[in-house]
């Protein structure tokens, strides 16, 4: 129904990594020690619990918080892109091919409007959901399909892929 690319580990292992990346994140911003800040002195990064406070997926703590946000922004993302797959295998497009996909733009732009389309309407207060980053996040699902070609050929270089697309 999806095709052959998509698996019960993927959606699930995709989700909990998505997670841990989160969590990963928080420390690399100094996070945990303070608390929910856009980031500090210390980093150059922005920490993905600003603004959470209080938030559906706020659980006390800055490490569970992020693994809940994570998982949750990465179950998002996966069910975007099984979304794609599964209006690909209606049209009867199938993963074939040495060099590319047959419906690039359903490869690439579902996973990324879903996460931003849900990032906007369940993230609350979450800085991730402000109205300030509609621009941006609509500069990034346009230029998406480029990142997503230029990831894919370098796991296809690397050995990580078995197809570079």
């Amino acid at each position: 129904m999806l095709g052959d690319g998509k698996t019960w580990n993927g959606l699930i292992g995709g989700s909990l990594t998505s997670g841990l990346l989160c969590m990963l994140m928080v420390v690399a911003t100094n996070d945990g020690a303070n608390a929910g800040a856009l980031s500090d002195s210390s980093s150059v990064f922005a920490s993905p619990l600003a603004g959470a406070g209080d938030a559906w997926f706020s659980l006390g703590g800055s490490m569970p918080t992020a693994f809940i946000l994570g998982s949750f922004l990465g179950f998002m993302c996966l069910v975007g892109d099984s979304t794609g797959s599964f209006f690909k295998r209606r049209r009867g497009l199938k993963r074939e091919g040495d060099i590319s996909s047959k419906a690039p733009l359903l490869d690439t732009l579902p996973f990324a409007i879903s996460v931003f389309f849900a990032g906007q309407l369940l993230l609350g207060p979450s800085w991730l959901a402000d109205e300030s980053l509609r621009l941006p996040m609509i500069a990034l699902v346009l230029i998406t399909p480029i990142l997503h070609r230029g990831f894919n050929l370098i796991g296809y270089a690397i050995g990580w892929k078995d197809v570079p697309y």
